[in-house]
């Protein structure tokens, strides 16, 4: 069997409520800015959440032709944004490189929510004569944008959606990681993107009474592992990484930003939407990460935990930590 190859990150790109490039989202982080506000996308003066993290200030035309960008949802300008952002960035797109050796790996746990609304917004209003748009489902589906990407720069490796909600993106890192260092890929552009703020995707979720529904301190609605905690704040954007087998990024002099040393997966196998009441899956998955990097438990400095705020999901997630790392 071929020895792993070691993979590292050679590019980043990013479409945020906090900025539309990794420098400004970077620079709002740090100085304590939150993404959210009043919803301006559609009147949501009768839902239970007024309030989410919407990306602002953001041009589809900086990165498509008028008529492209009509042909894709939302979702698909993120993605396809945070996309050319780590492209641009790594160089990976340049006429040395071999196209047929890179891929896209996306997720998205959505997809194309906007498009499918419009839709059958429009066609409930009508007489019952069906006057969908030839792009509808193209729009719409979840593995479109993986496709564009591909399709903008040639790149005729491995292209797939993974769709596995908020794990969605983190699922398709470590696909893109496992590809490339079983030597099926020399590099693949990896990520995700959802844009999902309308009046089904805020009601779905208030509906599943997972959103936080504390309008009157929008900014500080999310607060994960506090005892008001009420529900996450849906957001939406994109983010991009360029992930690259070690010696071909030595190779052509390639900016590495880090190296990405294990991956693993896992499920509660307990129910739709709770997560299992001692984090059985997220303890598991945990485990299978540090194995599969050849790390122990004091070899970690950082845990970047879900945190979505809800009363369920956060303590069984300190449950799995606590439970792991003592």
């Amino acid at each position: 069997m071929t020895s792993p190859k070691r993979v590292v990150v050679t590019g980043i790109g990013a479409i945020t409520p906090l900025g539309n490039t990794v420098q400004e989202y970077w620079t709002n982080l740090l100085n304590g800015v939150s993404g959210a506000g009043p919803i301006t996308r559609f009147d949501a003066s009768k839902f239970k959440t007024r309030f989410a993290c919407e990306v602002k200030n953001f041009n589809p035309l900086d990165y498509f032709d008028k008529k492209e960008a009509r042909k894709v949802d939302t979702y698909t300008h993120y993605g396809m944004a945070a996309a050319v952002q780590a492209i641009t960035d790594s160089g990976i797109a340049g006429d040395n490189i071999n196209k047929d050796e890179v891929g896209v790996i996306w997720g998205s746990g959505i997809g194309g929510l906007d498009t499918f609304q419009q839709e059958t917004f429009a066609f409930a209003k009508g007489d019952g004569t069906p006057r969908f748009n030839p792009f509808f489902i193209p729009k719409m589906i979840a593995d479109i944008c993986s496709g564009h990407i591909s399709i903008r720069y040639g790149f005729r490796g491995p292209n797939f959606t993974t769709v596995s909600a908020c794990a969605s993106s983190t699922h398709a890192i470590i696909d893109a990681f496992n590809y490339i260092r079983w030597g099926k890929a020399i590099a693949i552009v990896t990520g995700g993107s959802e844009a999902a703020i309308n009046e089904s995707g805020i009601g779905g979720f208030n509906a599943a009474q997972a959103l936080s529904t504390n309008n009157e301190n929008y900014k500080t609605a999310s607060r994960p592992y506090d005892k008001d905690r009420d529900g996450f704040v849906l957001g939406e954007g994109g983010g991009a990484l360029v992930l690259e087998e070690l010696e071909h990024a030595l190779n052509r002099g390639a900016k590495i930003y880090a190296e990405v040393a294990g991956g693993g997966m896992s499920a509660d196998a307990y129910h739709i939407t709770a997560p299992h009441p001692d984090g059985l899956g997220a303890k598991l998955v945990m485990q299978r990460a540090l194995a599969d990097a050849g790390l122990s438990i004091i070899d970690v400095d950082y845990i970047n935990t879900h945190g979505t705020s809800t009363p369920l999901g956060d303590i069984a997630e300190l449950k799995a930590i606590v439970s792991l790392f003592g």
